[in-house]
């Protein structure tokens, strides 16, 4: 009796049960809608002799788009399946006349016309499908033991048969929710060129705000560590001339010298620190040896991979150097890794980064979490970050980011090339 209940929670897990709700709340809307669609369709058909025809199908056009704004909530809410709204027609200028034509000539408005009208039919049959698996073998089984004169074999066919129909019922729900997924997203969701525009859009706010953010940062460590320094350099440089007016000791004069040496070398190492945080000199040898270094001052042992038959851009290597820098770092200090691997290849005109740790795993994207900031910083260069981390681990985090092919790099970045200060005479702390 135990094995039979836990079968059944299995079989009606809370996945099932909302597919199934589904299923039965849409098909009642789907027919209603369908009804007053085809309604207004040949209202709209027959009246096209007369100015109202075209008025009535824009109205049907746009209740059309409301119950697909409708549907896409409610898969949303019910299969978890978010569904981005396509873009709204456009009337240039506003006004009735113009939004008429607009809705008119839309094609996204009648492609979702088209799913509302073609989709009583597989409402009915997704239904009978998924629902008859689970309805007929539950009357069987429930009724199995009032059957009169089943015995034997039959009794026995007869449960098999009821527990094969329950084990594949979430079976036939997954796919029949998979062909009402395939017809959301393709009939009420942006086109490919509608959603790669969005993409384009959201990555250039991405830019922009992370321009920002680094211009901030670049500013207050300014203002915080290199100007309070070379502040305290001109302070240092007014005592020495104080000093010297009243013809103080030579010890004296030398001793604030060497105050003002040291303050203007702190500020050179903090700038040339700040430098770093933006296009780190070590990758003037290129990204294979800068992830040799990361992978040298680990924590944690790491192996490291590299198979670039050329150069990416310069822009790319910097992004991929930070990348790899954070995954390091969140391995070492939250997962327990004991060892770690970084892996980095250019298939085609993408970048592909994979670092695996041997952790407790468990990572995922939250809110306001390191990696989910990662993730934002990488689709500015529209790449996409993707985390495989079930509980107990490995951790793997791939990184894919489209590679054009690239320049050669400035003068500036060539190796070879000095940092702030190599020519400064000054001496920098190392």
């Amino acid at each position: 009796m135990l094995s039979a209940m836990k079968l059944l929670t299995r079989i009606f897990d809370s996945r099932s049960r909302r597919g199934l709700a589904y299923l039965l709340l849409v098909l009642p809307i789907d027919l209603l809608s369908f009804l007053l669609l085809v309604l207004g369709c040949l209202f709209g058909t027959v009246l096209l002799l007369t100015p109202l025809g075209t008025w009535l199908l824009a109205l049907v056009l746009q209740g059309a788009a409301g119950l697909g704004g409708g549907r896409r909530a409610l898969a949303a809410r019910m299969l978890g399946d978010e569904v981005p709204a396509p873009a709204p027609p456009v009337a240039p200028g506003g006004g009735l006349f113009k939004w008429r034509r607009a809705v008119l000539q839309d094609p996204v408005s009648w492609r979702i016309l088209a799913y509302a009208l073609i989709k009583p039919p597989v409402a009915v049959l997704s239904l009978a499908l998924a629902g008859g698996f689970y309805l007929y073998g539950l009357i069987s089984l429930i009724y199995l033991p009032f059957y009169e004169g089943v015995l034997g074999v039959e009794a026995v066919a007869i449960l098999v048969t009821s527990v094969i129909l329950l084990l594949l019922g979430p079976w036939m729900l997954r796919s029949v929710l998979g062909i009402e997924r395939m017809l959301i997203r393709g009939l009420l969701g942006p086109t490919r060129a509608n959603q790669r525009i969005s993409d384009l859009q959201d990555s250039r706010d991405r830019a922009v705000k992370h321009a920002d953010i680094t211009l901030r940062r670049i500013e207050r460590d300014l203002h915080d560590g290199a100007q309070a320094r070379l502040i305290g350099v001109g302070m240092h440089l007014a005592i020495v001339r104080e000093l010297i007016g009243a013809q103080a000791s030579t010890e004296q004069v030398v001793a604030a010298v060497d105050a003002a040496q040291d303050t203007l070398a702190t500020a050179v190492a903090e700038l040339r620190d700040l430098v770093r945080g933006i296009h780190p000199p070590v990758l003037d040898a290129g990204l294979e040896a800068a992830l040799a270094t990361v992978a040298a001052g680990s924590a944690v042992p790491v192996t490291v991979e590299v198979c670039l038959p050329q150069r990416p851009p310069p822009a790319l290597e910097s992004i991929a150097y930070f990348t790899v820098c954070e995954l390091l770092t969140n391995a070492g200090r939250h997962s327990g890794a004991r060892n770690a691997s970084i892996r980095v290849d250019l298939s085609g005109d993408v970048l592909r980064l994979r670092v695996r740790d041997d952790g407790q795993g468990g990572a995922y994207q939250r809110a306001g979490g390191g990696l989910a900031g990662l993730s934002e910083r990488i689709r500015v260069v529209d790449g996409e970050l993707q985390i495989d981390s079930p509980p107990g681990g490995p951790t793997i985090v791939t990184v894919e980011i489209p590679c054009p092919a690239a320049e050669e790099p400035p003068q500036h970045q060539r190796p070879g090339s000095k940092g702030l200060g190599a020519a400064s005479g000054l001496p920098v702390p190392r």
